[in-house]
């Protein structure tokens, strides 16, 4: 985990205890993805009970009263405000907050581009109120899955008790202080005070072990399970022992390693789990950074590297679209635990379309448009250049390796190396835009496909703008689509941005992972939630 600050950390791990600790002012319903139920709010906001606004920019909700922090403190509507604000201003580079920004704020940052900030004092107390019991927000314009947003990031921490720790205190005249600071400056960085169903009671960082302790004054009941220890088993042979024995309850498994654990009459075995998410996708850097840079060779199109702009050529990047075995992936390597991406929206989600047109594993169409590409001289010179993805990333390494084989099969002239890199050494290859072709993935952070199409497709998405990609119509779709509160039109929308992708062949999506937990059979009340990522320990109960 990065840090228990939930304005710091931005992966699937660290979220998916921080849903454990902290209550959200609605959440959803079960496994449902569109259905919401209260939480900190006494009801769910809908134009129909008059809590939306029928411009759809105004969204009020009730605060339940009796709530409790962990550390006694009452939780008041200021608390609510106060935690939405915090949520956004902090805005740490590369953090969460952008998801709060857009829809209120209208921009994906606090800070500008050539310095600065994007937001006033004035827009920030307007966006955010307190009137009696109500917390009201305003958006700048309809964002159709802002509950959607709510449900998943809108974690409610107490005021006081932030500032009594050094944090923000509310002060409009301070949060620029307080603005993208580095995570151990936070005091929330190992310390917690939510209302959620469980404490934190133990972090030990270097032996990645937590532990979490409930919390009896909980305002639906106290947990049945009153101690909850997390730890990190990286050998699957042992959590399977640890699994059969009783010495561990529930786990989070590789597909690689399912049929280890068939036939074992201890353990129930949880699969094809649905998942929002789009991993591994290979992407193109149209624009590459040249600088000292060793992954692209010569730096010119003679055999022996590449050029920096040698990915804007649309006919290449059909080519090595074809050039992946999409079905062999899936049943081999996945072992089948998944389904075909025809595009960044996963399966469950509004505009995904099996339908659509998408590009299939096909060696002759391949050379085909590597003949066309650069008028003839790549098939000519041919290449040399280095695809990257992420050390901890197995099944994307295997897509690129699979890529390689198929590409040098095609022309001898074509040399394709691999590189693995660490994490921290992949972000900041990316930012750079030093890798002209990289694996990487997707995992939702809210129930909704803009959540996919904005930072895959849109110029200022998070893979879009690393690799240098803008076309103004799927932008311009984009922004309609998310505003469109009409789901029909909003599909149609999905469906013209996802075959405007599939001409453009920038990014090679491969499939649709789903999710596998491993649970020793005295544990019930399981459920999954795709945007869990990870386990809601409240429901669980042991016999």
């Amino acid at each position: 985990m990065e840090s228990l600050d939930p304005v710091y950390s931005y992966d699937g791990v660290t979220q998916g205890l921080i849903l454990n600790i902290y209550d959200t002012l609605i959440k959803f319903k079960g496994s449902s993805l569109t259905e919401y139920e209260a939480a900190v709010a006494e009801k769910v906001p809908t134009v129909e009970n008059g809590l939306i606004s029928k411009d759809g920019l105004t969204y009020t909700f009730p605060i339940r009263k009796g709530l409790k922090f962990h550390n006694g403190e009452d939780l008041t509507p200021e608390d609510v405000r106060y935690s939405l604000l915090r949520f956004m201003l902090s805005d740490r580079a590369g953090g969460p907050s952008n998801l709060f920004l857009e829809p209120v704020f209208a921009v994906t940052s606090t800070r500008a581009a050539k310095g600065g900030f994007t937001i006033t004092d004035k827009d920030i107390l307007q966006a955010v109120t307190v009137k009696g019991d109500n917390v009201v927000v305003k958006l700048k314009r309809p964002f159709a899955p802002f509950l959607s947003i709510v449900a998943r990031w809108s974690y409610v921490m107490s005021k006081s008790w932030c500032a009594q720790n050094g944090e923000w205190d509310g002060d409009i005249k301070t949060w620029k202080e307080f603005n993208n600071r580095s995570k151990d400056s936070s005091y929330l960085f190992n310390n917690t005070n939510g209302t959620g169903p469980f404490k934190l009671a133990r972090w030990d960082i270097g032996a990645k072990r937590l532990t979490l302790v409930s919390n009896e004054n909980y305002f639906a009941g106290a947990p049945k399970i009153k101690n909850i220890h997390l730890m990190t088993v990286d050998e699957p042979s042992t959590m399977r022992l640890m699994l059969e024995s009783g010495d561990a309850d529930i786990a989070e498994i590789s597909t690689k390693f399912e049929e280890q654990f068939k036939g074992q009459n201890k353990v129930t075995i949880a699969s094809n789990l649905p998942r929002l998410k789009t991993d591994p996708v290979i992407f193109f850097t149209l624009d590459v950074n040249t600088e000292a840079n060793p992954d692209i060779g010569s730096g010119k199109l003679d055999g022996n590297g590449i050029p920096g702009d040698f990915f804007k050529d649309k006919d290449l990047r059909k080519a090595f679209a074809h050039s992946f075995d999409y079905k062999a992936f899936l049943e081999q390597s996945m072992k089948g635990s998944g389904s075909m991406a025809y595009g960044p929206v996963p399966e469950g989600l509004l505009g995904y379309d099996k339908n659509a047109p998408h590009y299939d594993f096909d060696l002759k169409k391949a050379e085909e448009y590597f003949k066309k590409a650069w008028g003839g001289k790549v098939w000519e010179k041919g290449f040399k250049f280095v695809i990257t993805y992420n050390t901890s990333g197995e099944m994307r390494q295997i897509a690129c390796e699979i890529i390689k084989r198929n590409v040098e099969s095609i022309n001898p002239k074509f040399k394709v190396e691999l590189r693995g890199v660490t994490w921290a050494s992949f972000l900041e290859k990316t930012d750079a835009r030093k890798m002209p072709m990289w694996s990487r993935g997707w995992v939702a952070d809210y129930a909704d496909p803009h959540n996919f199409i904005f930072p895959f497709l849109h110029s200022q998405g998070r893979y879009a703008y690393s690799q240098a990609f803008k076309n103004d119509t799927i932008d311009r779709l984009t922004e309609q689509a998310v505003s469109e509160v009409n789901v029909k039109k909003r599909a149609e929308l999905y469906k013209q941005i996802q075959a405007l992708a599939y001409d453009e062949a920038v990014q090679i999506y491969t499939v649709h992972p789903t999710g596998l937990w491993g649970f020793n059979n005295r544990v019930k009340g399981f459920y999954d939630n795709p945007v869990f990522m990870g386990i809601y320990f409240y429901p669980l109960y042991k016999e």
